[in-house]
């Protein structure tokens, strides 16, 4: 409990900062995000639970990566990450999640997911800003991209690329646990006004 309390903190205080940085109003960031105003006043005060999509369209609209709204300061030039100390930002109704491992720095961030998704269970994700580009490899078991609206298998030891502005939904298949491992590709720079 604890550490929730504490990630919802760094949440607030990121969001804020971002937001002030941008130049952005609370009404003007809900409305290019798409998140109504009183959530974004709880999320600045450390209250409430913001699920994932809220946070890919804030970060989208800020023009950051996930992770730059979580993570704390940098704590030195190496890091390693274990899956189990990361809490899931997503979590299925079969048992699956998707943990945010972390986030390189540089112009144009890269963020690492590990997912896992059971047999028919699905996540639909938000179109992303454009630039967006995602990698998913499928490291156990079998899924199914779908983007666009065209369905895609992909297969433990494949790998498939998409421009992740376009809607798209990741669905577990086959009768196994799928494993993978997601990249996404952030552009540099700030997202343009909308």
């Amino acid at each position: 409990m604890a550490e929730t309390a504490a990630a919802l903190r760094t949440v607030a205080h990121n969001v804020r900062a971002a937001r002030t940085r941008a130049g952005l109003s609370l009404d003007e960031l809900g409305r290019r995000a798409q998140v109504s105003k009183g959530a974004l006043v709880a999320l600045e005060r450390a209250q409430g639970n913001p699920n994932l999509a809220t946070l890919v369209r804030l970060a989208d609209t800020l023009g950051i990566s996930v992770s730059a709204l979580m993570q704390g300061p940098s704590e030195g030039r190496v890091r390693v990450v274990a899956a189990e100390s990361v809490t899931p930002l997503w979590t299925g109704a079969r048992g699956g999640e998707a943990r945010l491992m972390l986030t390189t720095s540089g112009p144009a961030p890269v963020e690492i997911w590990r997912w896992r998704l059971e047999p028919g269970e699905e996540y639909p994700s938000h179109p992303h800003q454009a630039g967006v580009t995602e990698t998913i490899s499928v490291t156990a078991g079998r899924m199914t991209l779908i983007v666009d609206g065209t369905e895609h298998p992909v297969e433990a030891g494949q790998t498939a690329t998409f421009d992740g502005d376009l809607s798209h939904t990741y669905r577990g298949s086959g009768s196994g646990t799928c494993h993978l491992i997601m990249t996404v590709h952030l552009p540099s720079g700030p997202n343009p006004a909308a």
